[in-house]
C-alpha cells in the first residue's frame, strides 16, 4: 500500500499589497513523505509465527520512520482502541531511508495461539518537524502513519455474523451486527431495501463497513425519509463480509416512522 504524496496548500489572495502579506503569514500545510509498505497485513498461526514486512520510500527526500506495536480491540460502539504491548517482537524500531531506498522490517509474536484470534496493530510512522517552505514563512508539516494488522490465528476458526437486532423508531434505523464467532471479518457493506405491501421496492440504501473484531458489536444507522418510510411494510437487511453474508428483516408499521 502506498502512503501519503508530497502535497502544498497555497494561498492565492488577489487584493494587492495586504493579500500579498495574509500570504506570508498564512503557514503552508506539507504531507513530506511517501512512502509503501507491502504487504499491508500479517498473519500468524501454529506454522507462521514471524513475517517481514518491506517498507520503501517512493519520495524524493530522506524518510525517516519509527515502528511502535499495539493490541488492537474494539469497544461496545465498535470503535477501534489501542494500547501500547509487548506482544510482538520487531527490528528494527527506527529506519533511516534515502530516496527510493527500501527496507526490510521484521515482526514476530511472543504468545501462543488461543481459542480465540488475538488481534495488533504495528504501526510505520513518519519523524518529521517544522520545515521551512521557500518564500512562504514557516511549514507546518503532517506526519503519515499506516498501521499494519497482526492477526495471531486460534486453534480453530469459527467464523460468525449474526444481526442481532433492527429496530426503527421515528423514522431512523438501527442494525445491530456482531461477530459471534472466533475470527475477524471484513464488513464490506449493509444493504437496506424497504419494500411495500407488494413487494415493490421503494427504498435503498448502502452502509459502508470495516474491520469487526470477534465478539464485537456496531450499530449501522441511517434515518428513512418520510416519503418512503410511509410506503415501507418490510425492509430486509444484508450483511456482505470478506468471508460470507447474512440477513435480517423487519416488518414495519406505520408508527415506526413518526416523528
Amino acid at each position: 500500500m502506498k502512503i501519503g504524496r508530497s502535497k502544498a496548500y497555497s494561498f492565492f489572495i488577489k487584493s494587492g499589497l495586504i493579500g500579498i502579506l495574509l500570504i506570508l503569514l498564512i503557514p503552508c500545510i506539507t504531507y513530506s513523505g511517501e512512502f509503501r509498505v507491502t504487504p499491508i497485513r500479517l498473519d500468524f498461526d501454529r506454522g507462521a509465527k514471524s513475517g517481514v514486512i518491506t517498507v520503501v520510500n517512493e519520495g524524493e527526500e530522506k524518510l525517516h520512520v519509527q515502528m511502535k506495536a499495539f493490541e488492537w480491540s474494539q469497544d461496545a460502539d465498535g470503535k477501534d482502541q489501542y494500547v501500547e504491548t509487548n506482544d510482538i517482537i520487531f527490528f528494527p524500531r527506527m529506519m533511516t531511508l534515502e530516496k527510493k531506498e527500501e527496507k526490510i522490517l521484521r515482526a514476530g509474536i511472543k504468545i501462543p495461539a488461543t481459542t480465540k484470534e488475538k488481534t495488533y496493530r504495528l504501526f510505520i510512522e513518519e519523524i518529521l518537524g517544522p520545515r521551512k517552505a521557500e518564500g512562504v514563512g514557516v511549514n507546518v508539516a503532517i506526519a503519515i502513519r499506516f498501521g499494519v494488522p497482526i492477526f495471531v490465528k486460534p486453534f480453530k476458526e469459527d467464523a460468525k455474523g449474526v444481526i442481532e437486532k433492527i429496530e426503527l423508531s421515528k423514522g431512523v434505523l438501527n442494525v445491530h451486527v456482531k461477530n459471534a464467532g472466533n475470527v475477524h471479518f471484513i464488513i464490506n457493506s449493509v444493504n437496506i431495501k424497504g419494500k411495500s405491501a407488494k413487494e415493490e421496492e421503494v427504498f435503498s440504501k448502502e452502509l459502508s463497513g470495516w474491520y469487526l473484531l470477534n465478539n464485537v458489536s456496531r450499530i449501522y444507522t441511517t434515518p428513512i425519509p418520510g416519503e418512503f418510510c410511509k410506503n415501507i411494510a418490510k425492509l430486509d437487511i444484508e450483511v456482505k463480509t470478506n468471508r460470507f453474508n447474512f440477513n435480517g428483516k423487519l416488518d414495519v408499521v406505520q408508527a415506526m416512522c413518526l416523528p
